[in-house]
């Protein structure tokens, strides 16, 4: 890890690798999203204090090489001592979540969520992780409020079940040997989260409930949102 205030000797039986290495251009940002603040702090630092209050779960947040000084002055002005580690990300989600994994020490289960994904509750990851224990693998998702369409390659589309269709979210957590041989496999351009990286290796993965409030931070109204919930769970003040 370039940076490390975890505390020293402490055994961990749960890593917690948070990605973040969005760019906020969908915002119609100039700062990446997950230094955006909210509720008084920057999103990632909400992300990382939750799955640090976890029990025994060790975080270790994923960044591009460039934004690491920016969070190092945030985590300053802020005064954020929540222990965590920090490694540079790759040039794919795949690649830096393979950096990631390389930080493993003792754990016996791997989680990886996105950075801007702070409204996640925890009872959703405590489930993640539980369920991973028992089934190797868990992917938390919820079903289509919407109605839902696939385009066709002639330009038309078709309706489908939406029974048939689930929205995935993170944080998809893995026993620490099955994440670790699925990601030794070569990249493929179908890798779009860890699920299907699992997929491809081993066939199957382990479908749990997600979470109503856990979305991804993507348009500037999921700020307002996000500014709501945050702010009534009341962790609109600097940490400690």
């Amino acid at each position: 890890a370039m940076r490390d205030v975890s505390v020293c000797g402490e055994a961990y039986e749960r890593l917690a690798i948070i990605v973040a290495g969005g760019s906020g251009t969908r915002m119609g940002l100039s700062l990446p999203k997950q230094f955006v603040e909210v509720a008084g702090r920057p999103v990632l630092m909400h992300t990382v204090e939750l799955f640090a209050s976890v029990r025994s779960t060790r975080v270790v947040v994923v960044l591009p090489e460039a934004h690491v000084p920016l969070w190092e002055s945030l985590c300053a002005k802020h005064c954020f001592d929540v222990p965590h580690g920090v490694v540079f990300g790759g040039p794919t989600r795949y690649a830096s979540v393979a950096n990631g994994l390389k930080e493993l020490r003792g754990e016996r289960l791997v989680g990886v969520h996105d950075g801007v994904r702070p409204l996640v509750d925890l009872e959703t990851v405590e489930r993640c992780y539980a369920e991973a224990a028992e089934y190797g693998s868990a992917v938390p998702v919820m079903a289509s409020t919407e109605s839902v369409r696939l385009l066709d390659t002639d330009g038309g589309s078709h309706s489908v079940d939406r029974r048939q269709v689930m929205l995935v979210q993170t944080p998809q957590v893995f026993r620490r040997e099955t994440i670790v041989a699925a990601y030794s496999e070569p990249y493929r351009e179908t890798f779009t989260d860890d699920a299907s990286v699992v997929e491809a290796y081993c066939g199957s993965v382990h479908l749990c409930s997600g979470c109503a409030t856990n979305v991804k931070l993507t348009w500037p109204g999921d700020l307002v949102l996000a500014e709501a919930i945050l702010s009534g769970r009341g962790h609109s003040s600097p940490t400690r």
